[in-house]
């Protein structure tokens, strides 16, 4: 790493969508709650490079925010194959046992057609090491969130699943010369 950075990790606003679902990059966001909007626009730099996933929930919320984003497709959110799109009590009932057994190492395992947040935790390290010096907001999936903590913070990817990363929350982390320094994390403006 050549420069410093201030990475301003935002996960996107909530889904507008069901509950239960895995949903995929083209669901829409909820962005009716205004005054969270502002309070999360107050806490962020005036000035800086901004980059989002491809997903249209992180774009929507990246222009509710006022920012005028580059998507980056390094940091879109585990790509769960062809279980996108459907219910996790659906998949439970329909694969039984083999649907908990992913649970039970999910960050090793990978869906059918997808990648484990081992994957993920890669991808995102190339996008991280890609990203300007100076201020860097990312609108981003809790999942690019808990990989760039990994990644930070040198953990295993079965404990970076631990972190609770809440829409519409910041996780401020430094880029070093020589390493990382974390300063929030799922802070709710």
């Amino acid at each position: 790493m050549s420069a410093e950075s201030r990475l301003w990790l935002v996960r996107h606003a909530p889904v507008a969508g069901p509950r239960g679902v895995i949903h995929a990059p083209g669901t829409p966001a909820d962005l009716g709650d205004t005054a969270h909007f502002d309070a999360v626009r107050r806490e962020l730099p005036a000035a800086g490079s901004a980059f989002c996933s491809p997903a249209r929930r992180t774009w929507e919320t990246a222009l509710a925010l006022g920012l005028s984003p580059t998507k980056n497709a390094t940091f879109r959110e585990q790509d769960f194959g062809t279980w996108t799109g459907r219910r996790h009590d659906e998949l439970a009932r329909e694969l039984g046992s083999a649907y908990e057994e992913f649970w039970r190492a999910p960050a090793d395992n990978r869906p059918p057609g997808g990648e484990s947040f081992v994957d993920q935790i890669e991808r995102v390290a190339a996008g991280l090491a890609a990203l300007p010096a100076g201020d860097v907001i990312l609108i981003v999936h809790s999942g690019t969130i808990r990989a760039a903590l990994a990644i930070a913070l040198d953990l295993a990817a079965e404990n970076a699943l631990r972190f609770v990363i809440d829409p519409l929350s910041i996780t401020r982390i430094d880029r070093l010369i020589d390493g990382w320094r974390i300063d929030t994390v799922n802070y709710r403006a």
